[in-house]
């Protein structure tokens, strides 16, 4: 059972194995994944090399008004302010028109530096593990297969301690309310669990994106920090508006993660923009 656990999420060579497919999607989503699939391609036409879906749609565990569509869309060059504009439109005609979702969100990107040598184990893992291809040629077949191990965990969490400085200011920028709150505490939530994760990664030996079973993992290694990264885990799915829950996120969690994190892997590869 234990070497079970450990394997959950690779594949029988020990590779992180592609964890959704358009089969997974559950029913009730169907019509908005096919929406989706016919605007990309009205919207963005020949300027897009592929698209993808992610997260808990092909995945197949959204819910029903609750969860939101993630989408990527390639582009043969680099993403303009009027392909962002484009894609926040599109956006928000999904979530207006489709009840079944609680938002939705487009990342752009350019094919070459999806598939560029600094973004191999980011965004590059990003698109052949956790990315469903819905439409065009599909990237993965242009990239490395993926092992749980500490290059990876540095290249996809290792800059924490970039973002803390950023979130502050959104913490302190955000209106003085619950509903304003709620938002900044799914997403920081959400960081920090994969982050404790991706921490503790190679030594569980596994892969998941399930925030429950990614607390859980993290809470074997860093008994002290349990009760901490599971509450996160649950406020990842069921945020409140709590102003304490954010000044203990870039107060007391996030700084001892970026610390451990140092120490155990290191730090990501700097981006051109962050020089």
């Amino acid at each position: 059972m234990a070497e079970t656990a450990r394997r959950r999420g690779l594949d029988a060579q020990g590779y992180i194995a592609r964890e959704g497919s358009l089969a997974r999607v559950p029913d009730a989503f169907r019509p908005v994944v096919a929406a989706a699939r016919d605007r990309l391609q009205a919207v963005f036409g020949a300027r897009m090399h592929s698209a993808y879906l992610y997260g808990s749609i092909p995945r197949g565990t959204a819910r029903v008004g609750r969860s939101d569509l993630d989408l990527l869309v390639a582009l043969h060059e680099e993403p303009t302010e009027t392909d962002r504009a484009d894609a926040r439109v599109l956006d928000e005609a999904l979530d207006t028109e489709f009840a079944q979702i609680d938002g939705a969100g487009t990342l752009l990107d350019s094919r070459g530096r999806l598939l560029s040598d600094l973004e191999t184990y980011d965004l590059g893992w990003f698109v052949a593990c956790l990315c469903t291809p819905l439409l065009g040629e599909d990237l993965a077949e242009h990239l490395p297969r993926y092992r749980p191990d500490t290059l990876l965990a540095r290249e996809t969490n290792g800059d924490l301690g970039l973002l803390l400085p950023r979130w502050r200011e959104r913490i302190a920028g955000a209106d003085d309310s619950a509903d304003a709150r709620r938002p900044l505490v799914r997403f920081m939530s959400r960081r920090l669990v994969r982050t404790g994760f991706t921490l503790v990664m190679p030594r569980w030996r596994g892969w998941t994106s399930d925030l429950g079973e990614m607390a859980e993992a993290f809470a074997a290694y860093y008994p002290a920090r349990a009760e901490q990264m599971r509450v996160a885990a649950a406020l990842g799915y069921e945020p409140t508006g709590d102003a304490g829950v954010l000044r203990s996120y870039v107060e007391d969690l996030g700084p001892w993660l970026v610390d451990e994190y140092a120490r155990v892997h290191g730090v990501k590869a700097p981006r051109p923009q962050e020089a």
